[in-house]
């Protein structure tokens, strides 16, 4: 689905790097997580991905294109939903009737369960609509397109909890097989039960890309009250004991993903080691 081989890229010529020879893949029927400090370039690298940014060098490829041509039979099979967002003063039928045309796998139905589960007001004007219910309408417009390639940066951001609860069941229920989501965030409880595979950026380089699978069959995380011991790799402090990171030993256990980066990025050389 996404391939990108080599990548550098620097928003001028004067500026260090923002990336240097960065190199993924990426298959459909999976939801990758991109992670990161701030700073780290994760929107850059959403752009460069989607070809609103141009690499100065090597390659991205998505569905054997190359997205810096913007051929409409490629953005037809993209939707990138943005963190900052301009949405017009029409109707939420008006809205759709203006955009969904461009995208040939609309699904109609789909989108009318999706304003209903979200309890959305069809008949006010978006732009009377708060920002968390924009911010809604436009995640059921992004999964109505059916889009092979979904990019969405920040997408919890201004939901309530319930809201943020809905949008987790609506991705997980509305996906086909032949799709690839990415999801950009820093709010990783948020997101952490949907996502498949985990993209960790620092300093222009990736520190991890790895399946969840994976990492769970590589380390165990769980609760205790001490930190010491040999086989802590790594440890936080949480009411009533620690959180602790140590090898797998016991088959899979379940990835805790925030801690998992902070551990990468705040942890010890063992532990960055252990999961390279």
């Amino acid at each position: 689905m996404i391939s990108i081989k080599n990548l550098g890229f620097s928003y001028t010529k004067k500026q260090q790097p923002l990336f240097h020879q960065l190199d993924c893949e990426l298959q459909a029927g999976s939801i990758a997580g991109l992670l990161g400090k701030n700073g780290a370039g994760k929107t850059t690298l959403l752009k460069l991905m989607i070809g609103l940014l141009f690499p100065t060098e090597g390659q991205v490829s998505i569905m054997g294109h190359q997205p810096a041509k913007r051929e409409p039979s490629l953005l037809q099979d993209i939707y990138f939903l943005p963190e900052e967002f301009y949405i017009p003063g029409i109707s939420m039928a008006k809205y759709v009737k203006a955009n969904a045309g461009f995208y040939p796998r609309f699904d109609q139905d789909l989108l009318k369960r999706l304003i209903s589960d979200f309890e959305l007001p069809e008949t006010k004007s978006l732009q009377k609509l708060s920002y968390g219910q924009k911010k809604k309408f436009l995640i059921s417009f992004a999964l109505s397109t059916k889009c092979r390639l979904l990019v969405l940066d920040e997408p919890t951001n201004g939901l309530d909890i319930p809201s943020k609860g809905i949008f987790r069941k609506v991705l997980a229920g509305s996906l086909d097989e032949d799709q690839l989501v990415i999801i950009s965030t820093h709010q990783v409880r948020d997101v952490e039960n949907l996502i498949d595979r985990v993209l960790m950026l620092e300093n222009g380089r990736f520190i991890m890309q790895k399946d969840l699978f994976d990492i769970s069959s590589q380390l165990n995380f769980s609760t205790a009250s001490s930190a010491e011991g040999e086989n802590v790799l790594y440890s936080e402090m949480v009411p009533g004991g620690y959180r602790v990171i140590t090898p797998q030993t016991n088959g899979n256990s379940n990835v805790d993903i925030e801690l998992l980066f902070n551990a990468i990025s705040h942890g010890t050389e063992k532990m960055k080691a252990y999961v390279q």
